[in-house]
């Protein structure tokens, strides 16, 4: 019997899971560690947390799930995408990571369009300069860190950093590569023009496979440190969303997924390239060789939620703890008593920054139209219906492409509520699944994984062979329409704020 492992390097926390070939979970494990904000705006991660992290959850769903080591058939890595990682010749962190939702690089976006020229890196990279982004990270460095930039050796993104340190390989895959900024993503290979024109050296980035490639094998350090057994085939993997995609069946033309994470997404497959000469929403190779992806971003989608339970939610989190159940469920039950539109209530998700459809570090959150009558539930609830305002936003983005969307889901944290399912469906006005599976991006990796190592003949082949959906939720007409009214004020606020945004800033 073979089994497969998908380790999900996310921004809270690093989930790893171990399945059979049928797509089965048979034992799970999730480690969490801190974020760092040293100042409004930035955000960093220590890496060898990540590594951390991956070891000890490899080692415990080894140990949980029962099975024989050596039946281990691979292990596929996802990561949260964009975060700078730099290491020095001998493999050393030389400081934390700048993760994907860090706004400290504005000027240095300005650098790279000025050097590389707007419409000029949009044909290369497929998307405009973005503080998101890891090139403009790495010239941050560079201009305000020399003695760092001096050190560095090899610069990896999240989850190749432990690929690094479970196989000793320096690689990285197209799905994740795509979202340097520094990859030519209609030829899928690193772009020497790009590099050339930012005065970053090639020999600092790490090879490029695709994503079901075997990029290494596991170490003999490592196999005694996790458990996995020396030997064991590392695949490319993929960066989040590349492996929700996988994870969720959408790997074929008309699907696409919402995921509500830490960030929030609407992706959709196209085995046409597609590039939004606007930079409203992104292009990326996707982790089924020879197709791309389009998405839209929205930064703190999940985050907004979670910032709200941890300020204001503590009377939930205890008695969540009490009776043995998630604070969200709780939560969930409350947000649920308010009506639509929160009594005339709205929620900007700004917290760092924007991506999708606004481009704008600036921004920040905002609670409009809040009177004494409203209540803390009714702040909840604007919480998560703003959020859904932001992802219809990156639909209709998509729409004006001419993207095809046929099929709906619903992952992330968020998509594992019925209130947020529903108000996606009454929001989009359209039906809204979840797979059956709610591993995701992990589930994902490991069917990668199980097709670098010939358990499948090819990514469909696998999703075919493990992915089941539930029934959907349908849109409600009264629903829809009462949140429309809502939506359309919506999108009034930020072009209203967007001055008065930008000399915040600079104060």
């Amino acid at each position: 019997m073979a089994y497969l492992i998908g380790v999900d390097l996310g921004t809270s926390g690093t989930k790893t899971v171990i399945f059979d070939t049928a797509g089965n979970p048979l034992a799970s494990k999730t480690i969490e560690y801190p974020m760092y904000q040293p100042h409004n705006g930035w955000a960093e991660q220590d890496p060898l947390h990540w590594w951390q992290a991956a070891r000890d959850s490899m080692k415990a769903v080894i140990a949980q799930s029962g099975i024989a080591p050596h039946d281990i058939a691979g292990i596929g890595i996802s990561g949260q995408m964009h975060g700078l990682v730099m290491l020095d010749k001998d493999g050393n962190v030389l400081r934390k990571s700048i993760i994907w939702c860090d706004q400290r690089t504005g000027k240095e976006c300005e650098e790279i369009t000025q050097k590389v020229g707007a419409k000029r890196l949009i044909e290369i990279t497929a998307n405009p300069a973005l503080t998101g982004f890891t090139a403009s990270k790495i010239l941050w460095v560079k201009n305000n860190e020399p003695e760092v930039y001096e050190k560095c050796a090899h610069i990896l993104l999240p989850k190749d950093y432990v690929r690094y340190m479970l196989t000793g390989e320096y690689a990285t895959e197209v799905s994740d590569a795509s979202g340097m900024q520094l990859l030519d993503v209609p030829k899928r290979c690193w772009s020497d023009e790009v590099l050339e024109k930012l005065g970053i050296d090639k020999s600092l980035l790490a090879k490029v496979y695709e994503s079901p490639e075997v990029t290494g094998k596991v170490s003999k350090k490592a196999a005694e440190e996790c458990g996995v057994p020396e030997g064991t085939p590392v695949v490319g993997g993929a960066g989040d969303n590349a492996a929700a995609a996988v994870g969720t069946g959408t790997v074929e033309d008309g699907r696409a997924f919402t995921t509500i994470g830490t960030s929030g997404v609407v992706f959709a497959h196209t085995s046409q390239l597609s590039i939004d000469p606007q930079g409203r929403v992104h292009t990326f190779c996707c982790a089924v060789p020879g197709a791309w992806h389009v998405m839209g971003v929205t930064q703190a989608a999940g985050l907004s939620l979670k910032w709200f339970r941890d300020n204001f939610c503590h009377e939930e989190m205890i008695a969540a703890d009490g009776m043995g159940k998630d604070p969200y469920f709780l939560m969930d039950q409350q947000a649920g008593r308010i009506p639509i539109g929160c009594d005339r209530l709205l929620y900007l998700p700004y917290l760092m920054g924007e991506r999708t459809p606004h481009l704008d570090p600036d921004c920040r959150g905002v609670f409009f139209g809040l009177s004494a009558m409203h209540t803390r539930q009714h702040l909840l609830r604007a919480v998560m219906e703003g959020v859904t305002y932001s992802q219809r936003d990156s639909v209709e983005v998509l729409k004006s492409m001419g993207v095809k969307i046929g099929e709906m889901l619903a992952c992330g944290g968020g998509g594992s509520s019925p209130l947020w399912r529903q108000m996606l469906a009454d929001v989009y006005n359209c039906p809204v699944k979840t797979v059956a599976s709610k591993e995701g991006p992990a589930l994902g990796v490991a069917i990668l994984a199980g097709v670098g190592t010939g358990v499948y003949k090819s990514v469909e082949e696998g999703c075919k062979a493990v992915i089941r959906t539930n029934p959907p939720q349908n849109p409600v007409a009264e629903q829809s329409a009462e949140y429309e009214k809502f939506y359309q004020i919506y999108k009034s606020l930020y072009p209203a704020l967007r001055d008065a945004y930008h000399n915040l800033a600079k104060l």
